[in-house]
């Protein structure tokens, strides 16, 4: 007698299993050493069953960064550009995005990207697009909102070199302070000086109104 055939939810349940099992996996172990053996057992399936969903080892580590990546992006697509609020704007944008990075997960998953980035370059890119860039497109979008309202001046730069710029600051000195200092979790205060600080030296940089000639009174 043939077996039946899985519905698609039942189908989808499992490879929400597996995922979730090649996370915890990848994220514990990283890419090298982890195996769709130690996956299989997490998730308590059949070899089969983690192979009908995901072709090998890569394919799996693959969803796992896009999923994660859109886990974490999804969390500030809700920030909206108001006109004559983009101080505020950029300032939640780079308290969830610090959120995001600096999370267990979130630092978890670039250490793993980036010790396998030399073997496994199409991995790290796979990241790099969907997760940082796609940050930096989400800021780019609200710069040119911005620019089109009188509210920053970007000159000869562009918005897509404007929001690398701003992520950067964002990212850059809170990102290295939590991977050199795995035990120390930064608190809410400090994550806010760290956001605070990247928005006031960015519009005091191609900010115009009120931030231009708050720049000029101090030159």
């Amino acid at each position: 007698m043939t077996a039946p055939t899985p519905s698609s939810n039942e189908l989808n349940a499992k490879a929400l299993t597996v995922l979730r099992a090649a996370r915890n996996v990848f994220l514990t172990h990283g890419f090298s050493a982890a195996t769709t053996d130690m996956i299989q057992r997490e998730a308590g399936v059949s070899k089969s069953t983690v192979y009908a969903h995901y072709a090998n080892k890569e394919a799996l580590f693959t969803a796992v960064i896009e999923a994660e990546c859109a886990s974490f992006t999804n969390t500030v697509h809700g920030i909206e550009f108001r006109p004559g609020k983009l101080r505020e704007t950029l300032t939640m944008l780079a308290k969830a995005y610090l959120d995001i990075v600096l999370s267990p997960g979130g630092l978890a998953l670039f250490r793993v990207v980036i010790a396998e980035g030399q073997r496994f370059p199409r991995l790290a890119r796979t990241f790099y697009l969907a997760g940082p860039q796609v940050m930096t497109t989400m800021v780019a979008e609200q710069l040119a909102n911005a620019a089109a309202s009188g509210e920053v001046d970007l000159g000869e730069i562009g918005r897509e070199t404007a929001a690398n710029l701003f992520i950067n600051l964002v990212r850059g000195e809170p990102q290295l302070q939590c991977l050199t200092h795995p035990d120390a979790a930064p608190s809410s205060a400090q994550i806010d000086q760290w956001a605070n600080a990247a928005v006031v030296t960015f519009m005091r940089a191609y900010g115009r109104g009120e931030e231009a000639t708050s720049k000029r009174s101090r030159s």
